[in-house]
């Protein structure tokens, strides 16, 4: 049985590699990174809860043996030693419903001087893996130093959190919303990841660590996209997200440019608009992350651009919500729209454009 039946063959023997991404093997971790021999203090205290006696778990366990050749023994013994993670839960829980959105409130934890003059000092010292991530993907330097800024602060906040423990509570426990049922299939298949990362390469899963969702490195990779678009940038034989700046810049790269991103130099990735009173464009709003609209089909709804667009582009209506002032309205094209498949969020993709813009801005000015 092949242990990655959905890979290539070239990248299943790459997949040793791809587990110093989860490890930090190659060197020490940055600043704020636990180290790799996962001996430093944990973001929370686990609860220990017999995981192996919920029905779910044992059918997900049933599952693990019967697809990938487990030993059922093994895995209840791993989960005897796996911790529930209360601080998981509150983290990931939803806003309560009815709290305004404010994209300036939003905007302003990530667009601020720490972490403009971190990425500007990130972008000097990685210079060159930016410019050649540009010239090979035709993913500006700014947009990936705006995501991995926006992620970490550049490495600084990876997380302490023992991956299993985080999947393992959010697959089985995850909390009251309505996509509760979609959101724990996405955490199953992530541990489901983690734990055969972790039987090919041969260490224990509890050593592995990344965030309170199971994220791992400067670009905060799943555990499933570490093995679909993480590269070797360096060039130096392995894949390591969390201690390789320049493996997290090419990966990011490589991530937008397998989710629609297109060179396009020098084009702006949202245009400023207003919108007309009588609201026949409310339904453009809310149409799926993707540009696909025509220049033409907006201007008709009472879209009016504050500058002149490009020829020839689709677009989204693009809706910032500003708490009890007023919305700011874009258009976003299909890069923009790209970033939104990182985090399916407008005020994330914004928040990456401007962060990127304000340490470009910065760094040019010194």
């Amino acid at each position: 049985m092949k242990m990655f039946p959905l890979l290539s063959q070239s990248y299943s023997r790459c997949l040793p590699l791809i587990l110093t991404a989860l490890l930090g093997a190659a060197a020490a971790p940055p600043a704020g990174a636990a180290p790799k021999t996962g001996k430093a203090a944990l973001d929370y205290t686990g609860e220990y809860v017999n995981f192996g006696q919920w029905s779910e778990v044992g059918a997900f366990l049933d599952e693990m043996v019967a697809k990938h050749g487990f030993e059922r023994a093994a895995l209840e013994e791993l989960l005897s030693k796996v911790r529930y993670v209360d601080s998981a839960i509150e983290l990931i829980r939803p806003a309560p419903p009815g709290k305004p959105k404010n994209w300036r409130a939003y905007s302003e934890r990530f667009i601020e001087p720490v972490r403009i003059n971190a990425g500007v000092a990130f972008w000097n010292q990685h210079q060159d893996a930016l410019a050649r991530a540009e010239s090979v993907y035709g993913v500006p330097a700014e947009i990936i130093v705006g995501i991995i800024g926006v992620e970490t602060v550049y490495g600084r906040n990876t997380g302490r959190f023992r991956v299993l423990d985080a999947l393992t509570t959010l697959a089985f426990s995850y909390p009251e919303s309505p996509n509760r049922a979609a959101r724990m299939a996405f955490f199953r298949a992530e541990l489901e990841s983690a734990l055969l990362f972790a039987r090919h390469s041969g260490v224990d899963p509890l050593s592995l660590l990344g965030s309170y969702a199971g994220a791992v490195g400067l670009p905060q990779f799943m555990p499933s996209s570490i093995m679909k678009f993480a590269l070797d940038f360096d060039g130096d034989g392995q894949i390591d997200l969390r201690a390789s700046p320049a493996d997290a810049i090419g990966s990011v790269a490589n991530f937008l440019v397998r989710h629609g991103w297109q060179r396009e130099p020098g084009r702006a990735l949202a245009y400023p608009v207003t919108v007309s009173p009588n609201r026949a464009w409310e339904g453009y709003i809310g149409q799926g992350l993707e540009a696909k609209y025509r220049e033409d089909e907006l201007l008709a709804a009472g879209v009016a651009p504050r500058a002149p667009l490009p020829q020839d582009t689709l677009f989204g209506l693009v809706d910032l919500q500003n708490g009890s002032e007023p919305t700011e309205y874009w258009l976003g094209t299909r890069n923009f729209f790209a970033i939104t498949q990182y985090n399916r969020s407008y005020f994330y993709a914004m928040s990456v454009v401007e962060l990127g813009r304000a340490v470009r801005l910065s760094r040019g000015a010194r």
